[in-house]
C-alpha cells in the first residue's frame, strides 16, 4: 500500500514529503471532503515538492454538471500534477455518473494524457443520494478513468468502516483490479485502521486527520505523524501486493 497525505499549503506538502508520503494529495477540507484549493497553491505545492513525488488534486464533490466539472478538471490538469481527483457526489445513477466522469477524462487528456483520473464515490452514499459506492469500479471502465477511491462523505459520523464492512471492501478493491484499475481507500481513516487495510490490499491509502496535529480543517500536517503512518504500513504491509501498487515511485530525499 502507498501513503497518500492531503495537504492544504506548501508546509503541510512539505512535511508529508519529508515525513516519507508517495502521494502529495492538495484539497480544502473546508468546501467539503473533496474541496478544490486554488490553482495557485496547487502550482506553488507541485514546484516546491520533489519532481519525483507525484502530487493529486481534488476538483470538489461535484455536482450534475460535466461542463463545470470537466472545465475545473483542466484547470488542475494545467498545473502540472500528476493525478485528478473527481467526487461523485451529485450523480446518482451510473449513466449520469459515466458521462461526467467521461467528460473529465476528456478534457484532462487533450492537455496532457499522462495524468491520471481518479473517481471518488463515498461509502455513505445512501445520506447523499449518490452513486452507490460499490458501483464506481464498473463506471469507471465505462469512462476510461484510471482508478477508483472510497472516502466518505459526511464527516463526523464514522470512518469508511463504519459505512462498509472489510468483506464489502475487498470486493471493491478486487472489482477494481479485475478491470485493471487503481485502487484507494480514504474516509476518516486512522492508524488503528492499518492493520485491516493491509488485510484487504487496496493500492494507495489517504489520510488527513491521522497526519494532523488537530483535526481535519484546522489542524496541521505533521512530519512526524506522517512517518508513524508510513512505518505502520511497512510494517503490516501484505506479502501479496496488488498489481498495481508500484505506480508512484517512493522518495527517499524529499529536500528541496
Amino acid at each position: 500500500m502507498q501513503l497518500l497525505i492531503s495537504v492544504v499549503n506548501e508546509q503541510e506538502a512539505k512535511s508529508a514529503a519529508n515525513g516519507g508520503a508517495d502521494i502529495v494529495d492538495v484539497k480544502n477540507p473546508i468546501e467539503g471532503p473533496l474541496g478544490a484549493n486554488l490553482p495557485r497553491v496547487i502550482r506553488c505545492i507541485r514546484q516546491s515538492t520533489p519532481s519525483a513525488l507525484p502530487v493529486s488534486a481534488a476538483i470538489g464533490d461535484a455536482p450534475d454538471k460535466p461542463g463545470a466539472t470537466a472545465l475545473a478538471a483542466l484547470g488542475a490538469a494545467v498545473c502540472s500534477i500528476q493525478y485528478v481527483k473527481v467526487g461523485l457526489y451529485g450523480t446518482r445513477l451510473p449513466p449520469q455518473a459515466v458521462y461526467l466522469l467521461r467528460e473529465v477524462c476528456r478534457a484532462v487528456r487533450e492537455h496532457d494524457d499522462s495524468i491520471k483520473i481518479i473517481a471518488v464515490a463515498y461509502a455513505d452514499a445512501h445520506k447523499i443520494g449518490s452513486l452507490a459506492p460499490l458501483e464506481l469500479p464498473a463506471v469507471a471502465v465505462e469512462a476510461k478513468a484510471d482508478g477508483c477511491m472510497l472516502d466518505t462523505a459526511v464527516k463526523g459520523y464514522g470512518s469508511l468502516f463504519s459505512h462498509l464492512d472489510d468483506d464489502e471492501l475487498r470486493a471493491f478493491v478486487q472489482s477494481c483490479h479485475k478491470r485493471e484499475l487503481l485502487c484507494a481507500l480514504a474516509g476518516s481513516l486512522g492508524e488503528g485502521d492499518i492493520p485491516r487495510l493491509a488485510e484487504i490490499d487496496p493500492d494507495i491509502v489517504g489520510f488527513r486527520t491521522a497526519a494532523c496535529l488537530g483535526d481535519r480543517i484546522h489542524g496541521v500536517v505533521d512530519r512526524r505523524q506522517v512517518e508513524r503512518l508510513k512505518d505502520l504500513i511497512a510494517a503490516n504491509r501484505s506479502p501479496l501486493s496488488g498489481p498495481y501498487q508500484a505506480i508512484a515511485p517512493i522518495v527517499q530525499d524529499a529536500s528541496r
